[in-house]
């Protein structure tokens, strides 16, 4: 498994970028491969993000050549480019 974590900073008002995300959800939901996302905020004002779980670096490539994934830096009105990590999760703790 995949874990991928995106910072991003957004000029949106926390409501509307939550009403953004939620009006989205169907197409992530939709993404084969996509085990689970996790949406977060920072610390930081107008910083959020978010915490995909992949079930292979292949489904994580496809998705970031999508659509959907290149309409993000417009959907929530980024003012820089995204912080992306990528890493390999080794084992996980829970099987639920």
């Amino acid at each position: 498994m995949i874990l991928q974590i995106i910072k991003l900073k957004s000029n949106l008002p926390e409501e509307e970028l939550l009403n953004k995300a939620r009006e989205r959800e169907p197409q992530f939901k939709a993404i084969p491969g996509l085990i689970q996302k996790y949406y977060v905020k920072t610390s930081h004002p107008g910083q959020y993000g978010g915490i995909y779980v992949w079930d292979s670096a292949e489904s994580l490539q496809s998705y970031r050549e999508s659509d959907l994934a290149k309409s993000i830096p417009e959907a929530y009105e980024i003012v820089e480019a995204p912080n992306i990590e990528i890493m390999d999760i080794l084992f996980q703790l829970r099987n639920e």
